[in-house]
């Protein structure tokens, strides 16, 4: 018996047929792994992109919108109480046709994303109870906010709509924001979640790639070495031809997967951290605009007021041992020493999250037109509490409110605009990492398979005429 095997073994592997069969064998499965690997490779991180572009980011960018509408919305109704006088005696026609027109379509806006994110919560049970508990807390919202407009309808029914606004505005301390936030975490790190496993399949993917491609460029070459020496050929054209088409094959698909993995990093990180950073002060900044109103709207809780104002100020530009009136000299102070020397960063907060994380041409200019912008907002609130202080509330109301030029709604226009501006840098950013990694799926990938096809047909075409010699 065990001649017999020892016989059939030299039968199967001791012969030179056996040899060059099991190294045609070798090179064919190889080259259709790495194949394998490249399509299942390409197929995941394509089904990676259409969920960062298709679900992920619009998602998360619908919270922070929705976040930013619901801070609007309560701004332009304080607004409009405050420039409607007594039942509408005394009003301010320009403030409060432009507080109602916002507080419009906020509220549209605040529907739209409710809707958007209703539909994209499905399937994920706790965001869709968070969206169930928004919208219903949200009509109730609305409700309150309806008295107090319809309260400042009637001569002396001030005192009534600034009750019934504080019981809306609790509604949207303690719940609506909250919620919205929620959302807004929730989403983003669900996009973070697909990002981190998606690199690390990338990168596995790749390693496993250039392991498989060098055991095949391995096998090649020493299938070439074995001719030369069993047949005295110094080289074998068809190899030969195959080792290129699969060094070239292998090269292809590194560089795809490699630049796919880094077009996602940039689109993330680079791009869209920045995106969020921008919507969440963006956000801050319609809710602190809207303290400065509820300051001069709620007298009684003017103390309260200062200090969310403060609060949300320090977390757009933190400012370590700031005061209220010491908070917008030290914000000068502070980015002129920035403005010398950009390592300088004497600040915190949402404006230092987005400075540190400049990348894209254009995107520093911007940040930076943005905090000046934004400076510029700040010296009108010192000029706000300095007229209340002097008693002077009816000017203080007029320049807080008014969205003429030189008034501080008009800056805080200027100022979200810049914000605007540096937040479009890096949506484009973000959607030209996207299309590139796509681009470079689709553009490499099939050439690299196409190459490994080749190099399986030729390298059994090179061996045809050596195994013919065996028959």
């Amino acid at each position: 018996m065990k001649n017999r095997l020892s016989t059939l073994r030299r039968r199967s592997w001791g012969t030179q047929p056996a040899r060059l069969r099991l190294l045609r064998t070798a090179i064919l499965l190889l080259t259709a792994a790495c194949a394998g690997l490249m399509i299942t490779a390409g197929l995941t991180a394509s089904d990676t992109w259409d969920a960062v572009t298709g679900h992920h980011a619009p998602r998360t960018v619908s919270a922070a919108g929705l976040n930013l509408a619901l801070n609007d919305m309560d701004a332009q109704a304080v607004n409009s109480l405050l420039a409607n006088g007594d039942a509408g005696k005394g009003r301010m026609t320009v403030p409060y046709d432009k507080a109602v027109q916002l507080y419009d379509e906020a509220r549209e806006a605040v529907s739209r994303d409710l809707r958007t994110l209703g539909v994209a919560a499905e399937g994920d049970i706790e965001a869709e109870r968070t969206v169930e508990r928004l919208t219903a807390d949200f009509a109730r919202y609305q409700e309150f906010i309806g008295r107090a407009l319809e309260s400042d309808t009637r001569t002396g029914g001030k005192p009534d709509a600034v009750e019934n606004y504080r019981t809306a505005n609790d509604m949207l301390t303690q719940r609506l924001l909250p919620e919205a936030r929620t959302l807004v975490d929730g989403t983003n790190h669900q996009f973070e979640d697909a990002y981190a496993a998606e690199r690390s399949d990338l990168g596995t993917q790749t390693t496993l790639l250039l392991a498989l491609g060098l055991t095949l460029l391995a096998v090649l070459a020493l299938l070439q070495r074995y001719l030369a020496r069993s047949f005295h050929r110094i080289l074998n054209p068809g190899l030969l031809a195959a080792t290129a088409c699969a060094l070239l094959a292998v090269v292809l698909g590194s560089q795809a997967l490699t630049t796919t993995s880094e077009q996602l990093r940039v689109a993330r990180r680079d791009a869209f951290d920045s995106t969020v950073a921008l919507s969440r002060a963006r956000a801050i900044a319609y809710d602190a605009n809207a303290d400065e109103s509820r300051y001069l709207l709620d007298r009684d809780h003017r103390t309260t007021h200062e200090t969310a104002f403060l609060t949300k100020s320090q977390s757009l530009y933190g400012i370590t041992g700031a005061d209220l009136p010491s908070y917008e000299p030290r914000l000068a102070e502070t980015w002129k020493a920035y403005q010398e020397d950009h390592e300088d960063k004497r600040f915190t907060g949402e404006f230092r999250r987005e400075l540190d994380n400049i990348t894209f041409p254009g995107e520093r200019a911007a940040a930076e037109r943005t905090v000046e912008a934004y400076a510029v907002y700040q010296r009108d609130d010192r000029t706000i509490r300095s007229l209340v202080a002097a008693g002077r509330e009816g000017e203080a109301v007029s320049f807080c409110i008014s969205w003429e030029p030189g008034k501080s709604n008009a800056h805080f226009g200027t100022w979200m605009k810049a914000l605007d501006e540096v937040t479009a840098v890096n949506g484009r950013a973000f959607d030209t990492a996207a299309d590139d990694g796509r681009d470079t799926l689709t553009g490499r990938l099939p050439w690299a398979i196409a190459c490994l096809l080749a190099a399986a047909v030729l390298a059994a075409l090179g061996l045809r005429p050596r195994l013919a010699e065996f028959r």
